[in-house]
């Protein structure tokens, strides 16, 4: 059997994102039966309204990021760039996808490196926190930092995915004193650590645990979105390793109640809104539960697929529906959305 590479593993993620349906299918983001109060005379100027926020120490136009994707083979260097276009253009986040194959392989490290693109946004490292068991290093994540000149690193947590990946790696035991000791370490340097999901979300006892060990943001990626259980199922080539995968198709924990979870288990680390996320209202309802920004993976990714003027229009329409949002809610500021309360359908 060809060995499975960690290059050849993410042209197939992004293979199977664009050609297959890889959505939860019973289960939302949690976010369907929440609306504004709407206000009939908001007394502001549509012109006025100010989306601008600042997050982990730096500046963005609108609290929105391009959630972390892809990397590390040519596929998926030209997607970054093109994202990174983008995101420089429009003055918002953007994460990078897992490095580790820049550890493994130097060639790889190019499709990371994106600060000539766009020398200004944030942008976020990343690696699977559970390599924190299998040989990466605190110097590991700091040389991702610096070979990509990023602002923080994202430590992203999957154990369900690593579970049904014929070659995942599944020794999550002791993995809370090494995120602490990264955490520690980096923090002296004044690197931000980022814990994310990836499409399952955090329960209120992990978030507390995450904080306690000196996480600074928790980027919840609740179920509602792409369900990684069934990229993996479409990976497979074993009927039973299918079948076994299936059944997780509607497993996890909402964004919403995954926001919820962030803020009462860890008030004091920022809260990153993502999982399942489509448009900008749904971005202002994430903002007035109280996340300080958004993420978006699936439509940028399907846009990038185009071209880069295609990820510009769907930044500019999200941003035109969280603009809407918030002036037909009354409110001129991110931090007054932030201040506002959602109803519930009945």
């Amino acid at each position: 059997m060809e060995e499975v590479t960690t290059a050849s593993r993410k042209d197939d993620h992004i293979r199977i994102n664009i050609e297959e349906d890889v959505q939860f299918k019973s289960v939302s983001n949690g976010l369907d039966n929440l609306y504004f109060n709407h206000n009939a005379l908001p007394e502001l100027d549509l012109d006025d309204i100010d989306t601008s926020i600042t997050l982990l120490g730096k500046k963005l136009s609108m609290p929105l990021l391009i959630s972390c994707m892809t990397g590390g083979t040519p596929k998926a260097g030209h997607i970054n760039r093109i994202l990174a276009e983008a995101a420089h253009h429009t003055g918002i986040g953007l994460g990078l996808g897992s490095m580790r194959v820049a550890l493994e392989d130097s060639d790889s490290v190019d499709s990371f490196k994106l600060r000539h693109i766009a020398p200004d946004i944030l942008l976020f490292a990343n690696i699977g926190a559970v390599q924190l068991n299998y040989g990466v290093t605190v110097d590991d994540c700091r040389k991702l930092v610096d070979l990509s000149g990023a602002d923080a690193i994202v430590l992203h947590f999957n154990p369900l995915q690593e579970a049904l990946q014929d070659e995942g790696q599944t020794n999550f035991s002791g993995l809370l004193d090494q995120v602490g000791n990264v955490c520690e370490v980096l923090g002296r340097d004044g690197i931000h650590v980022v814990a994310k999901e990836v499409g399952w979300g955090f329960s209120e006892e992990t978030c507390r645990s995450l904080a306690n060990v000196g996480i600074s943001a928790i980027d919840v990626a609740g179920s509602g979105g792409t369900s990684w259980s069934q990229v993996e199922m479409h990976r497979s080539s074993d009927n039973s390793a299918k079948r076994v995968s299936s059944v997780f198709a509607d497993w996890g924990i909402s964004t919403l109640d995954a926001i919820h979870n962030a803020r009462r288990g860890a008030p004091k680390a920022t809260c990153i809104a993502s999982g399942g996320l489509r448009n900008g209202v749904e971005v202002a309802k994430c903002l007035s539960l109280g996340a300080t920004a958004a993420g978006m993976a699936h439509p940028f990714l399907q846009s990038a697929m185009h071209s880069t003027e295609q990820v510009l229009g769907t930044i500019g329409e999200i941003e035109q529906q969280l603009r809407v949002s918030m002036f037909c809610s009354g409110v001129s500021t991110v931090s007054d959305l932030q201040q506002l309360s959602l109803l519930r359908r009945k």
